[in-house]
């Protein structure tokens, strides 16, 4: 692990921390989990777009399944184990078939940190390897720590890292009660570990969080420019409707990725431009014209932490 790695873990988690503790979480009802249909076997349940917190359970993720003639697919586990426990309820209204297997399209906790409830019953996890790095990091147990703290009851001292069961390298193919899943990695793009999930038959594309609709994306340490290249790689995909890791469904695959793809364009422009010049970051911040993205939810937030990360890895990509 590289010093420059290393730091945007601690950077990620001390900007995270103080995020978290900045919110006044005043008791209130959860948010409502709605299971909408997607295609003719095929629903999901979206995230509310906030910051995790103990009113929301951390339930700021979208979450998918498809219902086999033998059993249920589902793609992304939630925030918590109370939310898989609320989307195994939802499932079963629906049917009375199993979850035999579990996708994760990646390991950021909002998208697993309800794998334990999964796994419990009987699931087969299904991700990318490279999450292994992740699992076994002090980021991931820290993050872990601060949740329990900041996110109680509902990720407590219970709650776990849950591992694949099977790990994948690239593409790959299951079949499930004869409905066919491409699993296509595409990372390093938001993670080392993206996954993309296409079902052929319905023309459903369950693309994570390369595609965040209504809100700003998450960076994070992300690669934004191999995350650019990828985004090209999910328009290759046949699909008729895109479900994003955050916010509504897509049906106008290009038009609605642009969101995505211009916030990601727009910080390496900015970002890179000050880090050539050698420009101190916070000048650069001030200096630039947010306008265009800062009406979106979480961008007072979140912006700054992106910008500061990619600011530091166009710094990386020049000395390279």
């Amino acid at each position: 692990m590289t010093r420059l790695t290393r730091f945007f873990q601690w950077q990620h988690l001390i900007a995270w921390w103080a995020v978290m503790g900045a919110m006044a979480c005043a008791a209130q009802e959860a948010p409502p989990m709605e299971a909408q249909q997607v295609s003719a076997s095929a629903w999901y349940v979206e995230g509310v777009s906030a910051l995790g917190s103990p009113a929301n359970q951390n339930f700021i993720s979208n979450a998918a399944f498809v219902i086999t003639p033998t059993g249920v697919v589902v793609i992304d586990a939630l925030g918590s184990p109370a939310l898989a426990e609320r989307l195994l309820a939802r499932i079963k209204t629906l049917t009375p078939l199993p979850v035999t297997h579990v996708l994760v399209t990646h390991y950021h906790a909002d998208h697993i940190y309800g794998l334990q409830t999964f796994k419990a019953g009987g699931a087969k996890i299904i991700a990318h390897r490279a999450a292994k790095e992740y699992l076994n990091s002090d980021t991931a147990r820290l993050r872990m720590e601060a949740s329990r703290e900041q996110l109680a009851p509902w990720v407590n001292d219970q709650t776990r890292l849950v591992p694949a069961d099977q790990w994948i390298d690239g593409d790959t193919t299951i079949t499930v009660g004869g409905v066919l899943f491409q699993l296509k990695p595409v990372g390093p793009s938001h993670t080392p570990e993206d996954i993309a999930v296409y079902m052929p038959s319905e023309k459903v594309l369950f693309a994570g969080d390369l595609v965040f609709r209504s809100r700003i994306p998450y960076v994070g340490q992300a690669d934004s420019r191999h995350w650019i290249t990828a985004m090209e790689t999910l328009l290759a995909f046949d699909a008729a409707v895109i479900v994003p890791g955050h916010g509504g469904l897509s049906k106008e695959a290009r038009k609605d990725m642009q969101l995505t793809r211009d916030y990601l364009v727009y910080l390496r422009s900015t970002m890179g431009q000050a880090a050539k010049n050698l420009e101190p970051f916070e000048d650069a911040y001030t200096a630039t014209d947010w306008t265009q993205f800062e009406h979106l939810p979480l961008f007072r937030v979140a912006n700054r932490m992106n910008a500061y990360n990619t600011y530091l890895l166009l710094e990386q990509e020049a000395n390279q």
